[in-house]
């Protein structure tokens, strides 16, 4: 695998990011680019810098790693200018280079306190072979707001590990491609950092030099997707049912009225004995079924859901809505028809496994399970609507009966075998 072969950066626009770079020089070699397009776009940057990239050379002493401190910070400043970055103020945070890892704790609540109200966070890669990258990037994980998306840079992966290294999450992976100006301004800032380009003091290595440089020179950048690794917390669906009557415009908005045609079309059955319907919303889908059902069960974590659904049904003595979550609430079956739409890509690894298995329990021989999910990757998400089909399809006790994909959402009706 190559960055060239990577699927493109999703070109999506974002109000604000935060950039977070363990060292001076760390934003600028992964991530110009992207800065620059974002930058351009109007998005809001804060560069959060955690330490000055004083211990460059360990054989230095207290002083010379003073004087060093303040040379990187100057060489930074020159670098966002001549990216053109004008309104970005890097925000230095002073910890202790080389060391980061012991102050996890006030990097995390430092962070936190940069994070609120960013819809981007970008971050070392969490598996780079230097200790900083890692405690840079487990810190801005853990500080990131949970409606922000998540990508990391990698820097020392290039010199230091072998591209088919299993580390590496290509699945994951997105190149940018950089135009010339863009190319032109990176190979600018990055001249900047003398320091690092130079032997240092006693005659060691550069800490940059040529055959690093050229990870860096060859006109793309790549990012990791890094998503969360626990299943999207209740609170943030509370939160938005609290903001909207119907946070994503389900009754209104074309996309949801045409995927909703969509499923109902795709049914093989006309009419199905007992309906199951996790996270059921406002109950616009649930009303629907209901209207081919003898029976609906629809549940969802967030009361202001279920009160909503309740009223969306209301006078239909055959629909059951109560409060309750995938896989705890699924009843022991035997169900005629099981519907998932936008659920499942929110669910960590074991409560994806648990679903699925109490899913197959729950329908009986012959019975059907429908999937509907939106293909791009929503924030909150471990997973992105493929991945979460892809394990569906895996799974021995179902059979693919109808499949449906377009550039927007993908579709599956399952047969329990």
């Amino acid at each position: 695998m190559t960055p060239g072969e990577l699927p493109d950066w999703p070109e999506e626009p974002f109000e604000r990011a935060l950039v977070v770079a363990a060292h001076p020089d760390d934003e600028t070699l992964g991530a110009s680019g992207l800065l620059q397009r974002l930058h351009a776009a109007g998005t809001a940057v804060t560069l959060v810098v955690a330490t000055d990239g004083e211990a460059a050379f360990p054989a230095a002493g207290a002083a010379e790693r003073r004087e060093l401190a303040r040379t990187r910070r100057h060489e930074l400043e020159d670098s966002v200018r001549a990216q053109g970055l004008s309104a970005v103020e890097p925000v230095w945070l002073g910890l202790p280079d080389s060391d980061l890892a012991s102050h996890g704790d006030e990097l995390t609540s430092t962070l936190r306190s940069h994070a609120d109200g960013h819809d981007l966070c970008l971050l070392p890669w969490p598996d780079d072979p230097h200790p900083d990258h890692r405690a840079a990037a487990r810190a801005a994980l853990a500080a990131a707001p949970v409606s922000a998306q998540r990508w990391s840079y990698p820097i020392w992966l290039w010199h230091r590990l072998s591209l088919d290294d299993p580390a590496i999450p290509w699945p994951r992976a997105r190149s940018l491609r950089l135009t010339e100006a863009e190319r032109d301004a990176k190979a600018a800032a990055i001249a900047t950092f003398t320091s690092q380009l130079k032997p240092g003091p006693r005659g060691e290595e550069p800490i940059l030099p040529e055959e690093v440089l050229a990870h860096f020179s060859h006109g793309t950048e790549t990012f990791f997707r890094e998503p969360p690794q626990a299943s999207a917390p209740v609170s943030r669906f509370a939160s938005l049912y609290a903001a909207a009557q119907d946070p994503w415009s389900v009754g209104t908005k074309w996309y949801e009225r045409r995927k909703r045609e969509m499923v109902l079309a795709c049914l093989p059955d006309e009419h199905y004995g007992t309906v199951v319907e996790p996270a059921c919303g406002v109950g616009v889908l649930t009303r629907d079924l209901a209207a081919r059902a003898d029976h609906v069960i629809a549940f969802d974590p967030v009361p202001a859901a279920v009160e909503r659904t309740r009223a969306a049904v209301a006078g239909l003595s055959h629909v059951d809505v109560h409060k309750g979550s995938a896989p705890g609430a699924l009843p022991a079956g035997p169900a005629d028809l099981l519907v998932y739409s936008e659920l499942l890509y929110y669910l960590d690894d074991q409560d994806l496994d648990a679903t699925i298995e109490a899913s197959a329990a729950a329908l009986r021989p012959g019975g059907h399970l429908l999937a509907a999910h939106w293909l791009p990757w929503a924030p909150e998400a471990p997973r992105d609507g493929r991945d979460a089909h892809a394990r569906l399809l895996a799974h021995p006790a179902f059979e693919p009966l109808v499949e449906h994909t377009d550039e927007q959402f993908l579709l599956h009706v399952l047969r329990r075998r």
